[in-house]
């Protein structure tokens, strides 16, 4: 892969920081209350979602104009889980799409799974993490 761009973050745990090497991203990370935490920052499961949703969005759009489907009003939230796996622990995701009703159907489900073929964030976790697509 020629890489066309690299983000590069530095982080000390989970009850500390995240920052951008531009600065641009700088956040308190704390353990969400139900992992045991005081919820008083942002933690990398919300952190990957954020981006899994904004990257499948972006895919969306860029997979509608080579359909010729217009992906506007369109939208992405994707809920990614973390929980025990063997003896250490594991995430899963639900991508879930909302269409609008001019999508609804078989080209909506067609539109979603090329995006999901195409969509870097989706190639990443293939194979390693269960991606659920929902279509609403």
């Amino acid at each position: 892969m020629d890489a066309l761009y690299t983000a590069a973050a530095t982080a000390n745990g989970r009850e500390g920081r995240a920052v951008s090497s531009d600065g641009q991203l700088d956040l308190p990370l704390a353990m969400p209350p139900a992992l045991g935490g005081n919820g008083k920052g942002t933690n990398p499961e919300q952190l990957f979602a954020a981006g899994y949703a904004a990257c499948f969005a972006s895919a969306m759009a860029a997979v509608g104009r080579e359909m010729k489907l217009d992906t506007k009003d369109a939208s992405v939230t994707a809920e990614v889980s973390i929980g025990k796996d063997g003896d250490g622990f594991g995430l899963s995701v639900i991508m879930r799409v909302e269409l609008p009703e001019s999508l609804a159907g078989e080209t909506g489900q067609k539109l979603v799974e090329a995006t999901h073929a195409y969509c870097p964030y989706s190639k990443a976790t293939r194979g390693n993490i269960d991606v659920e697509l929902v279509i609403e």
